[in-house]
């Protein structure tokens, strides 16, 4: 170490100038790094459920909708004004840039059609012919139509005063062949349908991924003004901690350079920032500053010692990069093991959040302490710091008495009934979506005010989950097959939150009691191989319900909500069913394949199988490191423990809050580990060095206290209050998680400085150690400091 400080403060001018230099390069393209937002990217590759997905998304419609719903504020839809404002609107969502224009569907599309009884026979055509006359007679015949394609609860509500027009999105623009501009289309929808047509007499609701994702940028866009509300109030802390403008400055002043370097190369690797992990490059300048406040510290305590500006920074430079690169290296794992969730906009956070991490390294442990040894205050500060130190001091010892045995022991019996606690009431916590509507907003933003008005008024909504069915030969005219089917879609149809089901056996009924002269009773499927074909040879593949071989069909599925709990039932009901042995065909295979429920299905269960085994990953690494540091198993399990308590306490919290685990929140729980490691290494750091001066535990968290107690209880209430007015934005996942980490920021803190110096104090009582001494170079490190 002593070799390593002599190189570093030997060449600092040269380093520091390297360091402005790079800073200067990355702001150039730092402020070139723009939001970026993908369908596809949003994803978990490899679940069953995309894999049949990517197969069958062409033919049978992906998830990637968006729904434009018209409102006739004063009467029904058929109305001249209004058929003509709806037929205007299906052209602007026709020449929206990346939309699928053959899947385009409103009472004006070709593509919708009728099937009547008459007494000529059986009479088809476009709802809306093309001769179509806004007269009486025109509007009564659209009226009669409408009723004889059962258009009723899909493309016109239930009461007759709205009518909608669906369309797909592609990934790619057609047009211009590269990837959509999603905040343009979301743009595009308010500009072009929203402020175009909403007057006195007509109201439009648009949902869909492109519009929620707009919402969501728009609303991210605020996070600027809670960055510079954190900013200041942290600014403002640590000066009344340290006392110091100058270390004030040069502490956020060096945690802002590694944002900067972390935003230039972002832009250089071809990344953009997503609207949901917005948040995460300030987290990384919070841990930044956690960091820059135990430097800052240090250096004080050792100007109050007598040391001169550049002998303090040496020593805080000497002491502090082992502890200090451990903890940031756990930081950095905790952000790289969220990479084993296969949703590219996770693995994008992973990498974001890791290149940040990975120059807290050397913006916090190299170049703060090399521009302090410049700037850094001379003796006059050291006696404000004593005076500081003194006054904090009156308090350590009551704190301390949880290091003796007796304290000790009670309270981790009372930390092991808090988990029990904790553990059992955080069992019912959902995985997904908590709430009806976009859980990324609030329940009064106009996307979810939206999406509540087409649930009420639609039976075909945007939230469809689709169900291919794959036959080894022609269905249509098999009635055992059609049977199936038809008994799979009838009890799908009575499954809890289940709106209505369509498919192919549910249409042929109705198209054979049309060539049966309409008569209900014939509403059944024939047994008849050719009355059969009859029955289903009108249906096109453009429906997405059967290909042209009729060797694939699809049965869509449409729910109330995406709520984790009726995702969680309405997918488990068809997988169930299908599983059912008294179900199994080899003839037959259904899968559960496109639409948006199965994708928030598999996003959900991906979640829930990935949050374990990414907590045990940080554990074992913060367990390794630790033991590689120092040598000892029971410093791992000291800095573990007190991290899976507030993990436990953590998910107690989320159910309480009526906090959802999803892919928006569960990187809050790796970050909060992240910065719970900070706390305790930097604790144990301490307590581990002045017990191999031959102390009891008691007396080596005391010394620990009046080292890092001040800075790690700033540290923790500093960062809370920061995120704390996040829970004032205009998002609810970005309120979410201002709450959910000011929590764990203060329960990590917590644990830090009572659970750990308990169980150290525990594990001395029940095994105790004999310890390597110090060497030289540390008692002489600890006597500079006291």
């Amino acid at each position: 170490m002593q070799r390593i400080e002599n190189i570093v403060f030997g060449l600092r001018a040269v380093i520091l100038a390297i360091l402005a230099a790079i800073t200067i390069t990355m702001l150039f393209f730092a402020v070139q790094l723009r939001m970026d937002a993908g369908f596809l990217k949003m994803l978990p590759v490899g679940n069953s459920f995309i894999q049949t997905y990517f197969q069958y998304a062409d033919g049978f419609g992906g998830g990637n909708r968006i729904i434009v719903v018209l409102e006739n504020k004063k009467g029904d839809i058929f109305q001249p004004e209004f058929l003509k404002t709806l037929n205007d609107a299906t052209q602007d969502v026709f020449y929206i840039p990346g939309i699928a224009r053959h899947r385009v569907t409103s009472l004006w599309t070709p593509n919708t059609r009728y099937v009547a009884v008459t007494e000529q026979g059986l009479e088809a055509g476009d709802v809306i012919p093309a001769n179509f006359q806004p007269t009486p007679e025109g509007i009564k015949t659209v009226m009669q139509n409408t009723l004889r394609a059962n258009l009723v609860g899909r493309l016109v509500s239930t009461d007759f005063r709205s009518a909608m027009i669906a369309a797909e999105l592609l990934e790619v623009d057609p047009e211009t062949q590269k990837k959509l501009d999603y905040f343009k289309v979301a743009n595009l929808l308010e500009k072009n349908i929203r402020d175009k047509y909403v007057n006195a007499d007509t109201d439009v609701k648009i949902v869909g991924f492109a519009k929620l994702i707009g919402d969501i940028a728009a609303g991210a866009s605020s996070v600027v003004i809670f960055f510079a509300v954190a900013f200041i109030l942290t600014c403002l802390m640590l000066w009344l901690y340290c006392r110091s403008w100058i270390l004030t400055i040069v502490t956020v002043s060096c945690s802002l350079c590694s944002l900067i370097w972390q935003f230039g190369t972002l832009h250089l690797m071809g990344y953009g920032l997503d609207p949901l992990a917005v948040l995460v490059p300030f987290l990384v300048f919070a841990i930044g500053v956690s960091h820059g406040v135990q430097q800052i510290n240090m250096v004080g305590a050792e100007i109050a010692a007598g040391l001169d500006k550049n002998a303090a920074a040496r020593a805080t430079f000497t002491f502090l990069l082992r502890p200090g690169s451990v903890a940031l290296a756990t930081c950095l794992a905790g952000f790289a093991t969220l990479y084993i969730i296969p949703i590219g906009m996770i693995r994008e956070l992973a990498v974001t959040a890791s290149i940040g991490v990975m120059f807290k390294i050397v913006s916090n442990l190299i170049m703060l302490p090399l521009i302090v040894s410049y700037v850094a205050p001379g003796q006059e500060y050291g006696e404000k710091v004593r005076s500081a130190m003194a006054s904090r001091a009156r308090f350590w010892p009551f704190l301390a008495s949880i290091a003796k045995p007796t304290q000790a022991f009670v309270f981790i019996g009372f930390c092991v009934i808090l988990g029990a606690v904790g553990f059992y009431e955080g069992r019912d916590r959902q995985i997904g979506d908590v709430h009806a509507g976009a859980g990324e907003l609030w329940p009064n933003a106009r996307y979810n005010l939206d999406s509540e008005y087409i649930a009420e008024h639609f039976k075909l909504g945007v939230n469809v989950m689709n169900v291919i069915v794959e036959s080894k030969d022609v269905a249509c005219v098999d009635y055992s097959k059609m049977h199936f089917l038809d008994t799979f879609s009838w009890d799908m149809r009575n499954v809890d939150g289940v709106q209505t089901v369509v498919s192919l056996p549910i249409v042929a009924k109705n198209i054979n009691s049309m060539w049966q002269e309409g008569n209900p009773k014939w509403a059944a499927l024939p047994r008849d191989p050719t009355a059969l074909a009859q029955a289903t040879s009108s249906v096109s593949s453009s429906t997405m319900l059967v290909d042209t071989e009729c060797k694939t069909l699809g049965v869509q599925i449409y729910i109330a909500d995406t709520k984790a709990e009726t995702v969680k039932r309405v997918v488990g009901a068809a997988e169930a069913w299908i599983n059912d042995p008294k179900h199994q065909r080899d003839d037959l295979k259904l899968r559960i394949g496109t639409g948006n429920v199965t994708i928030t299905s598999a996003t959900n269960t991906v979640v829930e199988h990935a949050e374990l085994p990414m907590l045990l990953y940080v554990y074992a690494v913060v367990m390794i490191l630790v033991i590689f540091v120092y040598r000892e198993w029971r410093g791992a399990l000291c800095c573990v423990l007190p991290l899976i308590l507030s993990t436990i306490i953590g998910n107690w919290f989320l159910m309480a809050a009526g906090i959802g685990l999803k892919i928006s929140t569960l990187p809050v729980l790796a970050i909060a580990v992240g910065i719970g490691v900070d706390y305790g290494i930097y604790e144990y750091n301490r307590i581990q060095r002045y017990m191999r001066m031959g102390v009891s535990p008691y007396h080596a968290y005391l010394q620990a206290l009046n080292d890092v107690g001040s800075a790690t209880m700033f540290t923790g209430g500093t960062l809370a209050i920061g995120v704390s007015t996040w829970s004032f934005s205009a998002l609810k996942f970005q309120a979410d998680m201002g709450l959910l980490l000011t929590f764990m920021f203060i329960v990590n803190m917590i644990g830090a400085v009572t659970l750990l110096p308990a169980l150290v104090a525990a594990l001395e009582y029940i095994w105790p150690l004999k310890r390597k001494p110090l060497t030289e170079e540390e008692a002489r490190a600890i006597r500079h400091a006291h």
